[in-house]
């Protein structure tokens, strides 16, 4: 299985599509789709049809009369259109709220809904008409929430070294990850059933040149749209403008007034649209505006170009100098806050983490968690015959075995001293009793060499599951993968017991 299947499959800790899009999605899949039952389906929520009625009167779709009702959206919109409309705030509910260390998702829609109201205003003024410019750049970017909500540290890796070395973001995550936020949007979209009409640009719209030729022209949309967004809401306004310029002039014949025109009208009309979004606008000025305020403040402090030019090279080496230094510290940072020393597994702080917000998700989404825990059997006569060294080395046989032998959605922790424990995501009992037994006979023949001297070990396993049908907290279910534990231990050693009810 690929790392993106497995993130697909195993990690994604990603809401479901909510019950309306599942149902747009199986009716136009079918044979009979009318635009009518369309409409029924949507206008059942009055406030996602309030939403799509008020972008549709926007400056961003420049109606030439005012949409009023649902029939007549759908009449001057198109169908499709207004099912794109509606898809489009259905999913983005479903990312909004969710938070990050160190990663902004605020912003991040922030910078999406621009991309939207960007494509859909190249779209207009280039003379193409596409139902999917508006929900095609709008999602351009699901695969980086995507990619930091299943792997969160590992995205952050991802943008510490974008901001020391200033590679491109999908060059980093290839080499973190093996594939990009593009692959991982577009697979995610396909997955939840969207029509190929909107996944497919996504996965070319850094590279428009390589995608298929009969949507060649809509990835060069998007990948101006992401650009123009960049404007407003990237690192240095004034480089992102002068590039996007030259991108609409060398995609569509887009001279600079034009552009100028065009990237002005963008920061107007989205804060328009975020509000459609229920995401807070923050008063955008125009680029414009943003030139002609940094001119006015440079002739009053009459400051000359060459000390700007001197001051912004000094200010940029300490800035690079602090970012690596930055990198390196957070590198260490994630190391000591996550990892146990001696064996390279997660520490215990980190699995009780990862415990409860792995319980919650699984309580909003009806899934099953399991757990295994064991300890190391006559751990202490180990220490007693061989010397301390020795029991050292049976940990970190353990946590090599463990690290070889993990998926990349389980997490495999040193809960204390000779005990391990590992969480198994979407895994019912059974699944995790089997995985159990397997481990305890792999473990039974690990050989330990010292100075010559061989030794074996072996642990005593428990295993316990939450079930959904069945609420319990974080400290019931550790209670509980205790009991089945030492119940192994009191039948003698070297077994899996599993504990199935609350005491």
């Amino acid at each position: 299985m690929s790392p993106l299947e497995n993130l697909l499959k195993d990690d994604v800790r990603l809401p479901s599509p909510p019950l309306i899009a599942v149902r747009i999605l199986d009716l136009v899949k079918r044979d009979n789709f009318s635009f009518h039952r369309l409409g029924e389906i949507i206008q059942a929520d009055p406030a996602l049809t309030g939403r799509i009625l008020r972008l549709a009167n926007s400056s961003c779709y420049a109606m030439p009369k005012k949409v009023s009702n649902f029939d007549t959206a759908i009449a001057m919109l198109g169908g499709n259109a207004v099912m794109n409309i509606a898809l489009s705030f259905i999913i983005s509910q479903c990312f909004q709220g969710k938070r990050g260390d160190r990663f902004d998702f605020g912003l991040l829609w922030r910078r999406s809904v621009t991309s939207a109201v960007a494509g859909q205003l190249i779209a207009s003024e280039i003379g193409m008409k596409s139902d999917d410019v508006f929900i095609t750049s709008l999602l351009q970017d699901i695969g980086i929430g995507a990619m930091f909500l299943s792997r969160r540290e590992d995205y952050l890796a991802v943008l510490d070294e974008k901001t020391v070395s200033g590679c491109m973001l999908s060059s980093v995550e290839r080499k973190i990850f093996e594939f990009d936020h593009q692959e991982a949007g577009s697979s995610l979209l396909k997955m939840w059933g969207l029509p190929e009409s909107v996944y497919l640009p996504i996965l070319y719209h850094h590279e428009p040149e390589n995608a298929p030729l009969a949507i060649q022209h809509l990835c060069q949309i998007i990948q101006a749209s992401d650009q123009l967004s960049a404007v407003y809401y990237g690192s240095g306004s004034v480089k992102n403008a002068h590039r996007v310029k030259n991108l609409l002039w060398n995609s569509f014949q887009i001279d600079e007034g034009r552009a100028m025109q065009l990237i002005d009208a963008v920061a107007q009309k989205s804060d328009e649209v975020l509000s459609q979004f229920n995401i807070q606008s923050e008063n955008t000025p125009s680029f414009s505006e943003i030139l002609q305020n940094a001119n006015e403040e440079l002739s009053r402090l009459n400051i000359s170009s060459q000390t700007l030019i001197i001051e912004y090279r000094e200010a940029k080496q300490k800035a690079d100098k602090l970012a690596a230094e930055l990198k390196v510290a957070n590198d260490k940072l994630r190391s000591v806050v996550c990892r146990d020393g001696l064996t390279g597994l997660y520490n215990h702080r980190f699995f009780q983490e990862s415990l409860g917000s792995e319980l919650e998700f699984a309580e909003r989404n009806r899934l099953s968690v399991s757990v295994i825990m064991f300890d190391i059997d006559n751990f202490k006569g180990i220490n007693d015959s061989y010397g301390h060294h020795c029991g050292d080395l049976a940990l970190q046989a353990v946590g090599n075995y463990l690290l070889r032998t993990s998926r990349a959605s389980d997490i495999a922790a040193r809960y204390g001293g000779d005990e391990f424990i590992i969480l198994l995501r979407d895994t019912p009992l059974e699944g995790a009793r089997i995985r159990a037994e397997t481990i305890c006979d792999e473990l039974a023949s690990v050989s330990i060499d010292y100075n010559g001297v061989q030794f074996g070990i072996t642990g005593s396993f428990g295993v316990a599951a939450y079930d959904p049908r069945v609420p319990m907290t974080r400290t019931e279910l550790a209670n509980l993968v205790d009991k089945a534990m030492y119940e192994s231990k009191s039948k003698g050693r070297n077994r899996v017991s599993v504990q199935r009810e609350i005491a």
